[in-house]
């Protein structure tokens, strides 16, 4: 499959190169060619409006078909208005078709759990790269779910852990970035990130990053895939960020304080994660850093076409992380409890 990027047709060029448990498995297979398909048909810059991103990699609070069709939610949000004396209950729905209700109870929680220390939360905005459909503005400072997920995370290892050490932060799956920006944008942070993922979402990832931080700070796969050796010390010199794809990996050299993966190793088929958890045990973080469905990913059927082949549970991290013990996990405060009863849960392990 070739594309009008050259970027992405190099990394899907090299991927067909790589051993089976780099590529995409069950879920992603499905996934990669309906964003590859829909990036060709349209401009990435608006990468986060469209309909396949926001389903597979770009979350948001409200449903798709609010954007899809919203003459039809604005029609009912009148006919509400004209039926009700007190005005106040259209605005509560109108923030529930939004989202909005949903995004300020996180941006509260975010709020109430911050302590003044690395990784720091309170200060980032986040940017409009990609021409976010989803977007809300609380005290000045702009947030989609993603930035929201991930900064309450970050907020959940500072409530548990010491986190005053972390600077060298590592995630497999990233999203379009939204980790490597928050660590990045406040200075405080001293950041580093690194982040490997599968094209085509490690192409957006590293558009993205490279638009709000510069292309001299970002290392893409062109800056990457002839080295032998991705020595991390080395390339703190030279970047603030990597943006490699999942098969360089194992040439990861050095030592990572804090890795992190949000949603997508559950994406994953069992074999394919435990390989990843096999490198970052090298690499030696203090701490890691997961978030899973605590039932597990839906399996693929004939009617849900976007499903594992085997569902990831928290159990098996245990096992394919024998040298790191859980210390604490949550699915009601920092996670999410969905409206049918799945556990979105934080779990965090520590080093022995």
């Amino acid at each position: 499959m070739t594309t009008k990027y050259k970027l992405l047709n190099t990394m899907i060029s090299d991927m067909q190169q790589q051993e089976t448990l780099y590529k995409p498995t069950t879920f992603w297979e499905y996934g990669s060619r309906l964003i590859i398909q829909e990036l060709e048909k349209s401009d990435i810059g608006d990468f986060r409006k469209l309909i396949i991103s926001r389903n597979f990699f770009v979350p948001g609070y409200t449903s798709p078909e609010y954007y899809a069709d919203q003459d039809k939610y604005d029609y009912l949000i009148d006919e509400f208005d004209k039926i009700v004396s007190d005005k106040r209950f259209t605005t509560r729905i109108k923030r529930t078709f939004t989202g909005y209700t949903s995004a300020f109870n996180d941006y509260r929680v975010l709020i109430a759990s911050n302590i003044d220390k690395k990784p720091f939360t309170n200060l980032a905005s986040e940017s409009t790269v990609g021409n976010p459909i989803e977007q809300h503005e609380f005290d000045n400072r702009k947030f989609s779910r993603s930035f929201l997920n991930y900064s309450l995370g970050l907020n959940f290892l500072k409530q548990t852990v010491d986190t005053s050490s972390i600077k060298t932060v590592m995630e497999i799956g990233g999203g379009f970035g939204t980790l490597g920006e928050i660590l990045l944008k406040d200075e405080r942070n001293e950041a580093f990130y690194i982040n490997a993922d599968i094209p085509p979402v490690g192409f957006v990832s590293s558009y993205y990053l490279q638009e709000v931080f510069g292309k001299e700070s970002i290392a893409t796969y062109d800056d990457t895939k002839d080295l032998g050796v991705l020595d991390i010390e080395e390339l703190k010199e030279k970047y603030k960020a990597l943006n490699i794809c999942s098969w360089e990996v194992p040439k990861l050299k050095g030592k990572i304080d804090l890795f992190v993966n949000f949603i997508s190793f559950q994406e994953m088929e069992p074999d394919v994660v435990q390989n990843y958890c096999k490198y970052i045990e090298k690499l030696e973080p203090q701490y890691i850093l997961l978030r899973n469905i605590l039932e597990g990913k839906k399996k693929k059927s004939d009617v849900h076409f976007a499903g594992v082949t085997e569902p990831i549970l928290g159990e098996d991290y245990n096992a394919f992380l024998p040298n790191y013990r859980l210390i604490v996990q949550d699915s009601e405060v920092f996670g999410f409890v969905t409206e049918d009863g799945f556990h979105s849960q934080l779990r965090i392990y520590k080093r022995v």
